[in-house]
């Protein structure tokens, strides 16, 4: 084989990887947002109708839920992706998720079966957790791999992107969905979003079926030097590692507190729920172009100065935010939730997907991603039934 050929599949494997990620996390995003936008403005009244006026705080709570088994997730997907293959791994992934949220969209309500319809869904939210585990650091881990030194970051980039145009996607299938009449709304609208789920499903489970393990990953196991227990040698000699992108990547509940948490207040505060959504929209589609800018830009500037500044940003922004909210001003929203979300936030989380999985050596690089990913957003999953508690009073923004 000449070397051009080696570069011609090199290039193909990781544009594959690249294309993979992206639907992937697109699937795993587009889950989040419905989810996220059920939980605030509909399963409150579907679910936990007995709850009177704090049903929407539980049914925010159990959006949360599936951030506690994360970890677990982050565990259990990190040494099948480790010790047996990522490929392995971003299948089984991609299958328990695109299952669990068709599911919900065909789950009976609470006037059906009373409490089952609750635990149903909490039970299915933490499926949705587990699997979430170990998709955006399995495909982050497998771009990075394949990826050429000085481009990592932006073939990276395409996951990120992938998250937001998830998000994108989920809002714009909320928009009709929310200004549906209340009782279709209520008996079949709010299943839509769940049951399109499906199509995302079929097409990222084809790609990741096409996908080639990394080159450096097969030379681990031809050579007999995978970990046995990948999370033993994690924790024992790359700990630091661990706390270090724990703390990085709390930056994440900006965007919990944005697609979950907003939705709410705005309309707690006279916002209309389609406006809102719209909003969200905008901000994520922004990002979806953003990211391989950003990821660009990081492999030219560096890592550290595009990740400080987005995290500096994207705090002023929601503070931004919420005033333009309490003041019911518009545009101000607009532009504080495409600039904040779209460029900003978008700035950290790009950079963090490479950044991340760079740090650790491949016998343990799944794992360690996804076990110091999924601690550090672990407090972002409760920070929107966190701000919903502490009775959505602006003044606790500044």
């Amino acid at each position: 084989m000449t070397n051009t050929d080696v570069r011609s599949l090199s290039n193909m494997r990781v544009r594959r990887a690249a294309i993979s990620g992206f639907f992937g996390s697109a699937l795993e995003y587009y889950d989040f947002l419905i989810y996220a936008s059920a939980s605030a403005l509909i399963f409150g009244r579907l679910f936990f109708p007995e709850a009177g006026a704090t049903g929407t705080l539980i049914a925010i709570a159990t959006f949360g839920v599936a951030y506690v088994v994360r970890p677990f997730g982050a565990v259990l997907w990190g040494h099948i992706g480790d010790r047996y293959g990522r490929k392995l791994a971003l299948i089984l992934t991609i299958a328990l998720m695109g299952v669990a949220t068709f599911v919900i969209g065909l789950l009976p309500t609470f006037d059906t079966i009373g409490w089952a319809a609750p635990v149903l869904l909490v039970f299915i939210r933490l499926l949705q957790g587990l699997s979430a585990g170990g998709e955006s650091p399995g495909s982050t881990s497998l771009t990075v791999e394949h990826a050429p030194d000085g481009r990592r970051a932006f073939f990276t980039s395409f996951t990120m992107s992938g998250m937001q145009f998830g998000i994108a996607m989920g809002s714009l299938v909320f928009i009709p969905v929310a200004l549906l009449p209340e009782e279709a709304l209520l008996s079949w609208g709010w299943r839509i979003p769940f049951l399109l789920s499906g199509i995302l499903t079929l097409v990222a489970f084809f790609l990741r079926r096409k996908l080639d393990e990394t080159e450096s990953f097969s030379d681990m196991r031809s050579e007999g030097r995978r970990a046995k227990l990948p999370i033993a040698i994690l924790l024992h000699s790359h700990w630091r590692t661990v706390v270090r992108v724990l703390l990085l990547s709390s930056i994440n509940i900006v965007g919990t507190i944005f697609n979950v948490f907003v939705l709410a207040y705005g309309t707690g505060n006279g916002i209309a729920s389609a406006l809102m959504l719209t909003v969200v929209t905008l901000a994520n589609l922004t990002a979806v172009v953003a990211a391989p800018l950003i990821g660009a830009l990081s492999d030219w500037w560096g890592r550290r100065p595009v990740f400080i500044i987005g995290v500096v940003g994207s705090a002023v922004s929601m503070v931004a935010l919420f005033m333009s909210i309490d003041t019911g001003n518009i545009p101000g929203i607009f532009a504080a939730g495409i600039l904040g979300i779209g460029i900003f936030y978008c700035m950290p989380i790009t950079v963090g997907a490479t950044w991340y999985p760079e740090q650790f050596p491949t016998a343990v690089r799944y794992t360690g991603m996804a076990v110091g990913l999924m601690l550090g957003i672990l407090l972002a999953g409760f920070a929107p039934a966190a701000a919903q508690a502490a009775g959505a009073d602006s003044t606790m923004w500044w």
